[in-house]
Formats: structure tokens, C-alpha cells, sequence
């Protein structure tokens, strides 16, 4: 209770002193408090003639004019000065004051105008005060420091004479060397400048205020030698200042035409002095002024203002400058005519390495390329670039550090320092690991390259060469490589590398304008038919994506945003009519479409009439039918969503990737979700196979999964990994984040089930809980600890029968001493894949475009080599494609990520390019949208003759669209050769029937000749002359060569063979899998109607979303066999 009373108590007294502050503070009077200091008469005019800064900035442009004026009222008082007179004081009789040859007089004694006098005396009077005054302000305890200052002394010399001529008269025509108040003017003038630039709160330019003194220097010592040697002068030869002026310009250049010279002796004197001056002065001013000039060039220099809001501008920010990225850059920034008037500010930390300085020197890019040596952490050099003011800004990162990340972080600060310094400019960035793109999603455009590129390592194992045809359509190129090769695949392939994606709206096109309210495969088959353009997507107004191949339920609107595939865009092309091509001295291709140079397209039209077998009722949006090529007919409307399969195009399998399906669960036992477990923040969420349940990690080493130490077992994953030609192999350093995106899309739902192929990840470390963690849920996925220097190791992961292997770039030896060294280890690695497995699918990553030449690498192949002379032909004409023509980059079996730098570069003026990409790599998937995929020709498709019939089928029948082709053709043994050679060729029939023979390496005994043939081979030969006999000599050389090889791949086969039975591995089967492979494969992007299918032929197309609508699989199927019979029809007429 005690306790009670005492706490009541204690809140009393606490609530009683609360109100008594509270009404003293009522009553108390408030005080205000001022601080100041009371300065003295001193500190005052110190503060506003010295620390002040605009003030004191005033004084001196004050002190400066009259210095100035000093000077010009001397000139005057030269030139009023007739020097007829005798030259006395004032008011004293002349007297002779001759010493050592020369009359003094006329040195001493000038003559002065009175109103001269009074202006000079009262210039001179209030410069003295104000000197004196400076000099008291300055004081700080030691008069003589003051008074023996240079500048002090030449005031004294020329104001203190006037002053004393107030008082006494004599001496008002005293000579006074006023001239020397240029040296107070130069000096005064350089103290101005620095306190403009502090008044300005602006950094002093070094440069700038060198050659403000060097010039200032200069001035001085004309304007004083001029002025001393027409005074000394006065004794000896007048000379007038015009003169003097000559004089001194003649002697200081060591021209000396002796015409004007002085011929007194202290005029001679004042030469040598001058002389003498000079030579001490201006080299040390040049000298200070030479290594500024030179630390510029190595820093650069500043943007200026004004160019900056006259001229456009973009600015490059990275942390090293190679010779490769820059050239990349331009050439892909410049290719687009509405960017030739940019500017581009290359910000970099580094110094200019001695390559990219001469790039910069060559006039091409000296007059609109800058470099700055800076950071873009720094304000005050992005004020230099002028960011504020910049069209845009590129912010790449260094792939070739040791650690990414650290890269990655570097690129990350650039980005959030310019978005801070200039939230307005549009922001492209370049990023290196996944995970770390979330740091800047507020950038209008954003490539991750290991996203990208583990896509196009996956879609190159099931769509072939899906690397080259991205990296092709993302490169801007005229389609002219190659169009001097005697090689038809040659022409045809640099030709069709020359499609680029374009864009249009479709009220503003005549491409697309007629197709309004038609469906869009109807659009797009009518387009290529009569335009040569493959229309691939559009942007729908009501909609904030981009759609591939919407499907026949979209219809096409005045307002949507088309985008198609072109070799030029529609503003720059030239329609033509067949009347005005046939009125040509030039004949034109059988194509729909052909570029004859940039800007200029020619369309063939022609007359058909539509087949009766057609029924009229399937043609119901067929109304240009007058401007049809006879082998094509309009495409036909058809209900949505049929059921279709890549081996036959008029068959109905129940395993389509389009069946539709209960639920969420499929026969295999596998569903389709999205994937619950995301490996970083940002990943794309896509529909997958995803298992039911997620497979236990001992299920998921590979030697675990095939031994009988794992109980988890699925029969199912059994059978599917024990499927030859099948299997996909990753070799990778480390399982990253970025594994993961080569994983999605192989198991995206919109794959067929068939292509679920196991995929086995060879990797050097152990993978971390996380990685297994993520892709668990994904079928057949397994890991082997290894590496691709083990030949055991290889094994054990299956490549002796796998269908793909996958090589991926080492993190750590992408920095090298030498740049193109760092993939020397993949390229020997996979060089050695290929000499001990030449039928496995090799798809390499290299750091260095240019190493491409190694792979597959063969000393004494001649295609290689006349390959590798095409390929410097291409890059002396100025080819940013010369290395197309490569057989590993044309097959697909090779590309560097780095080829897909100018995808961010093009969209500065293609925005969508980036969104187009990641859909068609399956980065991406939006509603409605399409997908890549390819459809291979058998033999029951080649009925189908042609690509435009082809094109025709799929978009009227199953609404798919083709894109392109990916051909493979058998390579002949010799290299190409001069058109005389081909026209030997023919008459050569011996040899062109045997020919194939030669090429087909199983056996020894094929490359054998019969007596028969040699005979005729010999008669032949005779007939032929001395030319045919060396070409025989060539080919039995390379008979030889191919035997010699025969034999080296036999004592290979063995030894991977004997090694497969020491790991207790079966040999079943793989000799045929090892056979060597004459042939070479390319990439048809948009080929032209006309284009012949050949059997396994591999077409590009974008298939429709098979989920944006229900299907209905019998009228679909019903309607498939019906299109398909009126189209063989229709070809057989």
C-alpha cells in the first residue's frame, strides 16, 4: 500500500511542474539571437577587392581596360609625335646630351600633347591607387616582399613620373615606357579568368589557360620589341611603328630579309635582349603547352555546348575500349542512314591504347567520334559528354573479366549514376549474368547475354543453326556478300543474309494496307506472294505486346504496328510492274522479290487463273487473284488450330504438339506449370513439362541414376535416356543460374513431347543445392562431375551415342594476355571432339568472332582455304558479315556472343528488336504469341516443289508462317573454282558421274578406279590437254589424302572402342555414327517463292500459341486433307 501511495504522490508532483513550465513559458518574453561579427575598415575592402569573387572579378576587368588603355594612349602619343622639333623638357632650351656616339636627346625628351598628358596622367594616378591599394591589402607583415615585386616595380616605372609631372612641369615631356603595362595586362588578364571561372562555379580548362598565357607571352614581347626599337630609333633611322611592326615579325620568324634593320647600337642591344627573352620563354610555354595537348589526347577532350544543342549525340560509357567492340559498334550504329549526322561520346576510365586512337584518326569516324577519358560515376564528366543533353546512352560491360560479377556490378553503378545525372535520356545497357539484371529493369532496353546465349545453344540442338539465323537477321547488311563466288550457295546465302525485321503501320503501308479485316496468315502468304516479304508478327493496338504469328483468329486493324522480314524497308523501296522489269537492259532472277541495290525493290507481277478443283468457297478472301504467280494460289481460310506433325504435313498423330489435352496432366505422367522454384529474381515465367514430382538428387547424377545404387528409378526417364541420337550434352565450367535458361526452352510446354530429349550437363564442379533445387522439377534433366579434357568422361555421359553436344565457354579463360588466346582451350578441346567423333553435332561457344576459323580446323582442306580467301575478299570490300561464309558459323555449329552486340545497338532505331529476339528464342512468352520451331521435308513433302507452295499449305492450313531454311548439301572434294573451271566441269562427264563415289569415305574400296574408267579418264584427259592432266594430278593427290584420313579414323574408331570396353560401355552401333560427312549446311532467311525444297531440308517457321483457343480436331483434320489434296492438284496443273 506504501508502495501505491508513494507512486499517486510521485505523478502529483509530476503533474504539477508540468503546468508551472508550461505557464512560464506562457509569460516569459521570447529573445531573438543574431550572430554577427563586426569586421574592420580592412577586412571589408579585403573581402570585396580580393575574396569576394564577383566583386574582385570586377576590379580586375577595371584594372585590366585601363592597362589596355595605357597602352593604346601610348600608341597614340607615337604617332602624334612628328619628331620634327628638337626634343627638350618642357619650357628648357635644347641641349646636346651626346654620350657614346648617340644624341640622348631624342630618347629622353618626347613630345606630349597636353590633352594626351591629362588622360595619361589620370589613367596613370588611379592605377596607382589601386596598386598601392592591393599592395596594403596583401600586406602581411613584410613591406619589402611587396614592394620588390615585379608587378609592383613596373607600376612604380610607369605611373609615378606622371604624377611627379603634376608638380613639376619640366618633366612632362619625359620619356615614359608605358609599354611595359602590357606585362601588367597579360598578368591581370590571367587572374580574371581564374576568378571567372570561380564566379562561374566552373572547372578551369588547363589547355585553355595555357595557351591564353603562351598567346598573352607572345603579344607581349611584339607589342614591347615593336615599341623599344622605335623609340631607340629615334636616334639613328626613324622608324614608324608599321615598320618597327615588320621588323619585329621578319626577325622573330628568322626570316631577316635585311631590309629594315636598326643602326644604332642600343637598338641592336634591344634585338639581342629580345632575342635572348624569347628563346628562354616560348620554349618552356610550347613545351607546358605540348604535354597538355598530349595528357588531352589521351583523356579527350569536352563536348561543347553549343555543338550540343545544334548537333544530335550519343554516348558510349565502358571500362575498357577494344578495337573489336568499338568497330562493331559503328559500323552497326552508322548503317542506318537517319544516324549519320550523330555524334558518339566514347566515356572510358582507361587511357587510348594505340589501336583505337588510329581507328579514330581515320576520317571516317575523326569527325564524329569523341573520346573522353572518365568516369560515368563522375557528374563532372558526364557534364563534359553532355549526357543531359544526349539522344541516348550505351552502357556495355566487359565480358572478358575474370569475374563476372564484378563486371556486372561496374555496369550497374554506370546506370543508376546516369539515370540520376539524366533521368530523361533513353538508357540501353548491356549485362552479363541474370541475376543481376533485376538492379536495372528501369533501363529502356536491357540484353543479358548469358540469357541469350544458352537459348541459342538450346534451339541450336533442336532448330539447327538457330544461332546463325538470330545473329544474321540482328546484323544490318545490304545481302551483297559472296555475289562474286563462282559458289551458286555462296550467292544465294550472302544474298538472303541481307533480311533484316522492319516495321510499319499498317494504314501507312502498301505492303499490308489491303489486308485490312483479313486474318493474318492470309496477310502474310499474300505478302510474300506478291512483295518477297515475310510478314511475322504485329503489334495490336488494344495490346502492349508483340505478338509472333497471332493465328488466323487475329484480324488485321488499321492501327497495328506490322513487322516483317525484308532485305529493305518499305519507305526505301522502288515498285515496279512487269511491264517496266521486262523494259530493263538487266534481266532479273526468278524470284518475287529482287534487290538490286540498297532502296530498290522490284516486284514481278503476273496473271494466274485460280484451279477449278479449288472450292470457291474456301477463297472467299481472295480478291487479287489478277496479281497471283502462276505456281502459287491465295491462300485459304480454314478453321483455327489443326492438329500437325513435322514429319508429314497432312497427317494426324495423336502425340501433336497441338492435341489438346484433360487437365494439366499428360499420358507420360508429366504436367505442365511453371516452374516452382525460380533460380534468381527477374526469370521469365514459362509454361514447362514439369514431373509431378521432383526427382531426388541421387536421381540425378547420371551414374547413380544408371547403376543400381538409386531405388528412385522411372522407367519412363529409362527408356526415354536410352534412345539414340537423342541425348543432348552440356559441358560447362559451373552450373549457374544461367543453365537455366538453357534448360527452359527445351522443356517449354509448347514443345511435342518427342523432343523432350534427356540433357545430361557435364560439369567441372560440384552444382550447389539451389541449381538442383530449380531444375528437379524439369524431366530427364542429370549431372555428371567431369571434364571435356577426359575422354572416360565423355563417355560416361553418353557421347558416344548423343545426338548434340553442347560446349560452353569457360568463365575462366575468357582473360587472357593476348585477346584471341582466350578460347584456346575450347577450340583444342573441341577440335579433338571432332577428329575422335565426327558424326556428334558439335555447337561451340567461343569468346572471339574471329577464332571461327579454327574450328574444325584442317591444315590441307582446300575448301577451307578458299573459304578463308572469300572470307578476306569480304572484309577488304568492307563486310560487317565476312565471316558468314565460314562452314561451322554457316552450319550453326559455332557463333560468339558478341555477334549479338548489335542487337542492342539497333535498337536505337528498332526498339522491338530485343522483345522479337527473346520471343523467338523463347525467352519470352506472351498470350497469342507464337513460337520457333522447324519442320523437316521428307520425301512424301517434296510434292510440295516449292517454298512459296510450301508457304502457302502451312499458313492456310495449320496458320504456321516460314521464316526461313536451313539446307545441307553434299561438298564436293575439290575446292571452288574459276568459272573456266566449272565449264570444264561439264564437258568432264567421266569424272562428274564417278564424283560421288569419291566423297562417300566408308570404305577404301570406293575410292579404288576400275580399269574401264581409268581408260576413259585417260582418253578423256588427251582430249582435255595439259590443263586436265594437272587437274587429275590435284585430285589423285586428294584421293590420297582421303585414304590417309580413312586410316587415321580407323585407328580412332579402335581406340574409343577399346576404351568403351574398359568402362564396360556397348559399342553397338558406333561406327555408324562416326561416318565422316561430306556436306556442308547454310541459312535461307526468306528465301524466294521459287526456291526448290531438296529432301531434308529443315524450314524455320512460328507456329501459332496452341493454347489461345479450343480446339476442334475433327473439322480441323478434316480441313487439313482437304487443303492438301486441292494443293497437290493444283501443282500437278
Amino acid at each position: 500500500m506504501a508502495d501505491g501511495e508513494n507512486e499517486v504522490a510521485s505523478l502529483k508532483h509530476r503533474f504539477r511542474d508540468l503546468l508551472l513550465r508550461e505557464q512560464t513559458r506562457q509569460n516569459d518574453d521570447k529573445v531573438q539571437v543574431d550572430f554577427f561579427s563586426e569586421n574592420s575598415f580592412k577586412e571589408r575592402l579585403q573581402f570585396y577587392f580580393i575574396k569576394n569573387q564577383r566583386s574582385s572579378l570586377r576590379v580586375r576587368v577595371f584594372y585590366l581596360s585601363l592597362e589596355v588603355l595605357s597602352c593604346i594612349l601610348y600608341i597614340l602619343r607615337v604617332m602624334f609625335d612628328s619628331g620634327e622639333h628638337q626634343h627638350t623638357c618642357l619650357g628648357c632650351p635644347y641641349k646636346n646630351y651626346t654620350l657614346l656616339e648617340i644624341n640622348w636627346a631624342s630618347i629622353i625628351w618626347v613630345e606630349r600633347d597636353h590633352t594626351l598628358w591629362a588622360v595619361q596622367v589620370s589613367v596613370a594616378v588611379i592605377c596607382l591607387f589601386i596598386r598601392i591599394l592591393l599592395t596594403y591589402l596583401r600586406y602581411k607583415g613584410n613591406i619589402l616582399q611587396q614592394v620588390l615585386q615585379i608587378a609592383f616595380m613596373l607600376e612604380m616605372i610607369d605611373t609615378v613620373p606622371f604624377v611627379i609631372g603634376i608638380f613639376y612641369t619640366p618633366l612632362r615631356n619625359l620619356f615614359i615606357p608605358v609599354f611595359l603595362n602590357c606585362w601588367l595586362a597579360k598578368r591581370s588578364l590571367e587572374s580574371m579568368v581564374n576568378d571567372l571561372h570561380r564566379a562561374i562555379h566552373r572547372t578551369q580548362s588547363a589547355m585553355f589557360n595555357q595557351v591564353l598565357i603562351l598567346i598573352s607571352t607572345i603579344v607581349c614581347l611584339i607589342f614591347t620589341f615593336i615599341c623599344g626599337v622605335e623609340h631607340l630609333q629615334r636616334a639613328g633611322d626613324k622608324l614608324s611603328v608599321f615598320e618597327s611592326f615588320y621588323f619585329c615579325i621578319v626577325t622573330f620568324s628568322t626570316v631577316g630579309f635585311g631590309d629594315v634593320v636598326p643602326n644604332i647600337w642600343p637598338s641592336k642591344l634591344l634585338v639581342v635582349i629580345m632575342i635572348f627573352v624569347a628563346l628562354m620563354v616560348l620554349p618552356i610555354q610550347f613545351e607546358d603547352l605540348a604535354y597538355l595537348w598530349v595528357e588531352r589526347q589521351k583523356s579527350g577532350g569536352d563536348y561543347s555546348r553549343q555543338r550540343a544543342e545544334t548537333e544530335k549525340h550519343v554516348v558510349l560509357c565502358v571500362s575498357s575500349i577494344k578495337i573489336d567492340l568499338l568497330m562493331d559498334f559503328l559500323n552497326e550504329f552508322y548503317a542506318h542512314p537517319i544516324l549519320q549526322e550523330h555524334y558518339v561520346i566514347i566515356l572510358c576510365p582507361t587511357e587510348l591504347d594505340a589501336a583505337v586512337r588510329r581507328v579514330l584518326r581515320i576520317p571516317m569516324w575523326s569527325h564524329r567520334v569523341i573520346y573522353m577519358q572518365g568516369s560515368a560515376l563522375k557528374d563532372q564528366d558526364l557534364v563534359r559528354a553532355k549526357l543531359n543533353k544526349a539522344e541516348a546512352c550505351f552502357i556495355l560491360t566487359c565480358r572478358c573479366e575474370a569475374d563476372r560479377n564484378a563486371a556486372d556490378y561496374q555496369t550497374i553503378l554506370r546506370a543508376w549514376a546516369v539515370k540520376d545525372f539524366a533521368p530523361g535520356c533513353t538508357l540501353f545497357v548491356q549485362i552479363l549474368k541474370p541475376e543481376n539484371k533485376f538492379h536495372v529493369k528501369f533501363a529502356d532496353h536491357i540484353v543479358c547475354e548469358e540469357e541469350f546465349k544458352h537459348a541459342m545453344l538450346a534451339l541450336n540442338c533442336i532448330c539447327p543453326a538457330t544461332s546463325t539465323f538470330i545473329t544474321l537477321l540482328v546484323h544490318t547488311s545490304q545481302g551483297l556478300e559472296g555475289q562474286h563466288s563462282p559458289e551458286e550457295w555462296h550467292r544465294i546465302y550472302g544474298k538472303c543474309s541481307g533480311n533484316e525485321v522492319y516495321s510499319i503501320v499498317l494504314k501507312e503501308s502498301i505492303f499490308f494496307s489491303e489486308y485490312e479485316g483479313k486474318s493474318f496468315p492470309f496477310a502474310s502468304f499474300n505478302a510474300y506472294n506478291k512483295y518477297g516479304i515475310c510478314l511475322i508478327g504485329v503489334h495490336p493496338e488494344d495490346t502492349k505486346s508483340i505478338l509472333l504469328n497471332p493465328g488466323p483468329h487475329h484480324t488485321m486493324k488499321p492501327k497495328d504496328v506490322c513487322f516483317y522480314i525484308s532485305l529493305t524497308k518499305e519507305e526505301d523501296s522502288c515498285f515496279k510492274t512487269l511491264a517496266a522489269c521486262k523494259n530493263s537492259p538487266k534481266t532479273q532472277p526468278p524470284t518475287s522479290s529482287a534487290i538490286t541495290s540498297m532502296g530498290t525493290m522490284v516486284i514481278d507481277v503476273q496473271e494466274i487463273n485460280i484451279p477449278p478443283s479449288l472450292d470457291p468457297s474456301l477463297s472467299n478472301e481472295t480478291n487479287i487473284s489478277e496479281t497471283r504467280r502462276a505456281n502459287m494460289v491465295p491462300v485459304i481460310e480454314v478453321p483455327d488450330s489443326p492438329s500437325f506433325q513435322t514429319g508429314n504435313l497432312f497427317s494426324d498423330e495423336s502425340k501433336s504438339p497441338y492435341q489438346p489435352f484433360s487437365g494439366d496432366e499428360c499420358s507420360t505422367g508429366y504436367v505442365k506449370g511453371y516452374p516452382p522454384n525460380l533460380p534468381y529474381i527477374g526469370s521469365s515465367l514459362i509454361l514447362c513439362h514439369l514431373r509431378k514430382e521432383k526427382t531426388p538428387k541421387c536421381c540425378m547424377q547420371l551414374e547413380k541414376f544408371l547403376s543400381k545404387t538409386c531405388n528412385h528409378k522411372d522407367n519412363e526417364d529409362v527408356k526415354a535416356y536410352g534412345l539414340k541420337n537423342k541425348l543432348i550434352i552440356v559441358s560447362a565450367e559451373t552450373a549457374g543460374n544461367s543453365l537455366y535458361n538453357f534448360i527452359l526452352p527445351l522443356r517449354a510446354s509448347y514443345r511435342p513431347q518427342n523432343e523432350l530429349w534427356p540433357i545430361v550437363l557435364l560439369l567441372e564442379k560440384e552444382p550447389d543445392a539451389e541449381f538442383l533445387e530449380t531444375v528437379c522439377w524439369f524431366p530427364m534433366i542429370y549431372y555428371l562431375l567431369g571434364s571435356i579434357d577426359s575422354l572416360d568422361d565423355l563417355l560416361r555421359c553418353g557421347v558416344s551415342f548423343a545426338a548434340n553436344m553442347v560446349v560452353v565457354d569457360r568463365e575462366s579463360t575468357m582473360s587472357a594476355k593476348e585477346d584471341y588466346m582466350a578460347d584456346a582451350k575450347t577450340i583444342v578441346n573441341v577440335q579433338t571432339l571432332f577428329r575422335l567423333f565426327s558424326g556428334l553435332n558439335i555447337i561451340t561457344e567461343l569468346t572471339h568472332p574471329a577464332n571461327m576459323r579454327f574450328m574444325q580446323f584442317c591444315a590441307k582442306d582446300c575448301h577451307s582455304l578458299e573459304f578463308s580467301k572469300l572470307e578476306k575478299k569480304e572484309r577488304e570490300k568492307g563486310s560487317n558479315l565476312s565471316f558468314i561464309f565460314r562452314l561451322p558459323f554457316a552450319a550453326g555449329r559455332v557463333f560468339s556472343i558478341s555477334m549479338l552486340d548489335t542487337l542492342l545497338y539497333q535498337s536505337v532505331v528498332k526498339d522491338y528488336m530485343i522483345t522479337i529476339t527473346r520471343l523467338l528464342l523463347g525467352l519470352e512468352t506472351t498470350p497469342k504469341s507464337g513460337h520457333l520451331c522447324a519442320l523437316s521435308i521428307t520425301e512424301e513433302d517434296l510434292c510440295i516443289q516449292t517454298y512459296g507452295t510450301l508457304y502457302q499449305v502451312l499458313s492456310s492450313t495449320v496458320g504456321d508462317i516460314p521464316i526461313g531454311i536451313y539446307r545441307t548439301e553434299s561438298q564436293e572434294v575439290e575446292p571452288p573454282e574459276t568459272p573456266q573451271s566449272q565449264m570444264s566441269d561439264k564437258v568432264s562427264v567421266f569424272e562428274e558421274e564417278e564424283q560421288p563415289q569419291v566423297l562417300q569415305c566408308e570404305l577404301p574400296d570406293n575410292v579404288q578406279t576400275p580399269s574401264l574408267r581409268r581408260r576413259s579418264l585417260q582418253w578423256a584427259s588427251n582430249l582435255l590437254g595439259p590443263w586436265h592432266a594437272e587437274r587429275d594430278a590435284d585430285r589423285l593427290s586428294q584421293q590420297r589424302g582421303v585414304l590417309l584420313s580413312f586410316s587415321e579414323r580407323q585407328e580412332l574408331t579402335e581406340l574409343v572402342k577399346k576404351r568403351m570396353k574398359n568402362l564396360g560401355l556397348s559399342t553397338r552401333g558406333f561406327d555408324e555414327l562416326n561416318i565422316i560427312q561430306s556436306s556442308h549446311s547454310y541459312v535461307l532467311i526468306n528465301p524466294s517463292p521459287d526456291t526448290k525444297l531438296e529432301l531434308n531440308d529443315i524450314v524455320y517457321i512460328i507456329r501459332k500459341d496452341p493454347f489461345s483457343l479450343e480446339l476442334n480436331d475433327t473439322d480441323n483434320s478434316k480441313n487439313i486433307m482437304k487443303s492438301g489434296t486441292q494443293i497437290r492438284e493444283s501443282n500437278q496443273l
